[in-house]
C-alpha cells in the first residue's frame, strides 16, 4: 500500500490567532517603516483564500471573477476580498474555480480498500466517489464474505465490516483523499436473502430484503440500485424492483439502475424505469444511458422521448454517462443468463459440460432471446478488447482483441471466450465498442444527464498496473471539458460544471455540495479551462488528465500545483434518510 502523509488539518483556533498577531506584527512594521499601501489591521482571517479565479458556482449561470475564502471545512466567502486575509493564499488568476466534481457511478469499492489516494479521480476534480451500482459493500452475511474473499485477485483486503455503514467507516477510518457514499445493491439484498436462485422472493423473503434495506437507508444510503443485465440481479421482476424502491423513497432515496436492456429492448427498458418510478413513487436515475450496437444506434431519440414525457408529466428521471464509445464489463455479458444461475460456481461447472458449452456457443452467436447479448450487439469479435485477467499465464493477453485471441488458438471467438472464463476462474474484464460519436454528443447535450466514470480509482503503480482499466478511469471528467466543451463546443463550460456538480448533488438530495455557496463544505476545484484534456488510451489506460491544479476536499487541499498533498480528509456522505442514532 503506498505511504502517505497525515491528513493536513486547518489551523486551531489558537494556531489563527499567533497566525494573525504575526501579520499585525509584519504589518505594523512596514507602517512604521512608512509604508503607506500596507494596512495597519486585517479585518478577518480565512484559513485559506482563492485570489481573483473564475468562479463557477455549479449553477450553470454566468461566470465571475471574485475571491474564494475557507475557514475550517466550509466555504466562508465569496466577493472581492482584498481587505481580508488568509493564513494560505492561492493565486487562481485565469483559472476555472469550481464545486468539486461528483462521480455518481464510481466502481472504487476495491480500490479505496488499496488506496485511499483515488488519485485518477482526485487529478480530474472528483471529490465524491458514489459507489454500488447494483452490487454494494454490504449488507453482507457470512457466506457474501467468503466469496468476497474468494474472487479477490489483483486487490487483496480483509473484510471486517457486515453493513453497508460499517464498510463506509472502514474506509474513512484508513484515511481517504474524496469522500464517498454508497447506493445499496438490489442484487445484494438479493444474494443476501435468496442466493443465486432464479426464482421470485416469498412475501416473507421481499419483507426481509425491504427491512435491510430499510436499515441501510437509516444509515444514510442514497437508495437502491439495480443492475439487470447481470444474473442474479437480472431474475428480479418489476413487482420486486417496486417493492425495494418504495423503502428508498420513503427515506428521501433514489432507484437507480443499470437497466434490462440498452440494445434492441432499450425502449421497454426504459419503460420499466419509469414504471417503478411512478408505482414507487420515487425518482430514478438511469445508469450510463445508451443504445449499444450499431443496429440500434437510432432508438437513443426513442429513449429520450420517453424520458422527457415522463419528466413533462412531473417525474424526476434523470441519467449519467461516460464519454467513451467503448463500454467495459465482463465476458459473462455475452453469455445467456440461463448459464449463470447459480453464482460463480456454477457457470463454469455448466461451461465445462459438452452439450452445455455446444448451446452456449450457438446462443452466443445471436440477438439474445429476452437477454442482452454484448458480444453480438459489438457487431464483430475485433470489437470486444480484453484488458482485465486474473490468471498471471493470462496477463499477456491484456490489450488484445478476442478476435485476435481466437485466431491464435484456432477457435471461433465464442469458444475462445468460453475457454479464457474457465482458464482465468473468472469473468474476464472486457471492453465493447457499442456507441456512436454523434449520439455521445447528442447525450451531453441533455440538461439531466451527468457524467460518471463506471470505473474504479486508480494510480500507475502497484497492484493496479497488473491489468489494463478503461480510460475512463484516468479521463471521463477531463474529457468532457477538454473534448467536448473546448475543442467540439457540445456544451458550455458553465453548464458541464452544473451537470458534475449541482445536478447530482440536488438528485441524490445532497445538502451543501455541489455548489460554490457559504457555509457548504469546501469541496473545490481550480482547473485551467485551456488546458485540462484526458491523455489515457486503451494501449497506455495509466496516464493521468492533465489541468487540474488545486482540489480541497472539506476544506484541506489534496493537490497543490498538481501535486497529491498526501492528505487524506475525505469522510462519509449520507443521504436524507440518515438517523445519526442508526450510525456508529
Amino acid at each position: 500500500m503506498p505511504v502517505v502523509q497525515k491528513n493536513l488539518r486547518p489551523p486551531s483556533a489558537v494556531g489563527r490567532f499567533v497566525m494573525l498577531l504575526a501579520v499585525w506584527v509584519v504589518i505594523a512594521g512596514c507602517n512604521r517603516a512608512g509604508d503607506p499601501e500596507v494596512k495597519a489591521t486585517v479585518e478577518t482571517e480565512f484559513d485559506v483564500v482563492i485570489r481573483n479565479g473564475t468562479i463557477y458556482d455549479g449553477t450553470g449561470g454566468d461566470p465571475y471573477v471574485a475571491d474564494l475564502a475557507i475557514v475550517g471545512d466550509r466555504i466562508a466567502a465569496i466577493g472581492q476580498l482584498n481587505d481580508r486575509a488568509g493564513a494560505r493564499e492561492l493565486d487562481a488568476s485565469g483559472l476555472a474555480v469550481a464545486p468539486g466534481f461528483i462521480n455518481p457511478l464510481s466502481w472504487a469499492n476495491e480500490s479505496l480498500l488499496v488506496d485511499g489516494r483515488s488519485l485518477s479521480d482526485i487529478r480530474q476534480g472528483v471529490t465524491l466517489e458514489i459507489l454500488g451500482e447494483g452490487w454494494s459493500m454490504g449488507p453482507l452475511n457470512a457466506a457474501m464474505k467468503d466469496e468476497l474473499r474468494a474472487r479477490q485477485s489483483d486487490l487483496s483486503y480483509s473484510i471486517g465490516w457486515t453493513s453497508l455503514d460499517e464498510y463506509l467507516l472502514h474506509l474513512e477510518r484508513r484515511g481517504l483523499a474524496p469522500n464517498v457514499a454508497s447506493f445499496v445493491g438490489a442484487t445484494t439484498l438479493r444474494i443476501h436473502v435468496l442466493g443465486y436462485q432464479d426464482r421470485a422472493p416469498t412475501a416473507a423473503e421481499l419483507e426481509r430484503m425491504q427491512a435491510l434495506l430499510r436499515v441501510a437507508m437509516k444509515e444514510g444510503a442514497l437508495g437502491v440500485s439495480s443492475a439487470l443485465i447481470y444474473a442474479p440481479g437480472s431474475h428480479a421482476d418489476t413487482d420486486e424492483l417496486v417493492a425495494l424502491a418504495e423503502v428508498a423513497g420513503e427515506h428521501g432515496g433514489v432507484y437507480i439502475s443499470h437497466i434490462r436492456s440498452e440494445t434492441d429492448r432499450l425502449p421497454e427498458a426504459i419503460d420499466e424505469v419509469i414504471e417503478i418510478a411512478r408505482r414507487a413513487n420515487v425518482a430514478a436515475e438511469i445508469y450510463h444511458l445508451k443504445a449499444a450496437g450499431p443496429a440500434n444506434w437510432a432508438l437513443l431519440e426513442d429513449a429520450i422521448e420517453r424520458i422527457e414525457t415522463a419528466r413533462a408529466q412531473g417525474l424526476s428521471i434523470t441519467a449519467n454517462m461516460y464519454p467513451y464509445t467503448a463500454g467495459a464489463t465482463g465476458l459473462e455479458a455475452g453469455m445467456p443468463p440461463w448459464v449463470q444461475v447459480g453464482g460463480h460456481d456454477a457457470w463454469l461447472e455448466r461451461l465445462r459440460q459438452p452439450l452445455v458449452r455446444a448451446r452456449v456457443v450457438e446462443e452466443m452467436r445471436t440477438a439474445g432471446d429476452g437477454w442482452e447479448n454484448l458480444l453480438h450487439a459489438a457487431g464483430s469479435a475485433d470489437n470486444v478488447l480484453l484488458i482485465g485477467f486474473r490468471s498471471d499465464e493470462l496477463k499477456p493477453l491484456t490489450g488484445k482483441t478476442l478476435a485476435a485471441v481466437a485466431a491464435s488458438r484456432g477457435v471461433t471467438p465464442e469458444e475462445a471466450a468460453i475457454d479464457l472464463v474457465l482458464e482465468d476462474n473468472s469473468r474476464v474484464l472486457t471492453a465493447y465498442t457499442l456507441m456512436s460519436d454523434d449520439n455521445l454528443a447528442r447525450k451531453l447535450a441533455l440538461p439531466w444527464m451527468s457524467i460518471g466514470s463506471d470505473e474504479a480509482s486508480l494510480a500507475p503503480e502497484g497492484p493496479f498496473l497488473l491489468r489494463n482499466p478503461h480510460p475512463r478511469a484516468y479521463g471521463s471528467f477531463a474529457r468532457v471539458l477538454g473534448h467536448y466543451v473546448r475543442e467540439r463546443a457540445v456544451l458550455s463550460l458553465a453548464e458541464a460544471i452544473r451537470r458534475m456538480t449541482a445536478l447530482p448533488a440536488k438528485t441524490f438530495g445532497l445538502t451543501d455540495r455541489g455548489r460554490l455557496r457559504e457555509a457548504y463544505y469546501a469541496d473545490v476545484v481550480v482547473f485551467d479551462a485551456a488546458e485540462i484534456r484526458d491523455t489515457a488510451t486503451f494501449t497506455d489506460p495509466h496516464r493521468y488528465a492533465d489541468g487540474v491544479v488545486h482540489v480541497f476536499v472539506n476544506g484541506i487541499q489534496v493537490l497543490d500545483e498538481r501535486e497529491y498533498t498526501g492528505a487524506l480528509p475525505g469522510r462519509v456522505v449520507r443521504g436524507p434518510g440518515w438517523s445519526p442514532g442508526a450510525t456508529q
